[in-house]
């Protein structure tokens, strides 16, 4: 079950929700759109799954950074989200997919208990100038079934997210780079 705008709001001022600045303004009827933080990780050279990918890190200034085709940028929610009671599903929206924007096409799912600012995988089919702070996405909430499982209680590589985190694919592959 999705929550509504009115909900989310409600279980955010129980403390159910964490959303980090939170504007009221940001609501939608069965959503909340986050914005995009104010930097990039640029990766511009061949990636191998079996080492850590190499980036360039930018500032995206007030005046805007033109994203470019062909290039794999990183990026972070400007919010920090979570909840132990619900999880959560980022996506573009309709407007970034009009600019030719693809936003976080993998791993839309944020389980319960991880409360953190989103790593964003962005590409541009054309080039496209974007800005700080500005919608990005649409984020919604989900109500669990079952016995809560907290993903912060699993071990899991991704636990200690605290901002843009590049794949660390290369952990879990024999002969993987450290």
């Amino acid at each position: 079950m999705i929550l509504t705008g009115p909900a989310i709001a409600a279980a955010r001022a129980a403390g159910e929700i964490t959303i980090e600045p939170y504007d009221p303004d940001c609501l939608s009827p069965n959503a909340y759109d986050w914005r995009l933080g104010d930097t990039l990780r640029v990766c511009d050279t061949d990636l191998d799954a079996a080492a850590p990918t190499p980036y360039t890190e930018t500032a995206v200034p007030g005046s805007g950074l033109v994203s470019r085709p062909g290039v794999l940028y990183l990026g972070h929610t400007h919010e920090r989200t979570g909840s132990e009671t619900y999880a959560q599903f980022l996506n573009g929206n309709r407007t970034m997919g009009a600019l030719g924007i693809w936003v976080h096409v993998s791993a839309p799912l944020g389980h319960q208990g991880h409360a953190i600012h989103w790593t964003l995988e962005i590409r541009a089919a054309r080039p496209v100038r974007v800005y700080p702070r500005m919608t990005f996405g649409k984020l919604v909430f989900l109500r669990c079934l079952g016995a809560p499982a907290s993903y912060q209680l699993h071990g899991l590589k991704y636990t200690a997210t605290a901002g843009i985190d590049i794949s660390r694919l290369y952990e879990e592959l024999a002969g993987g780079t450290t």
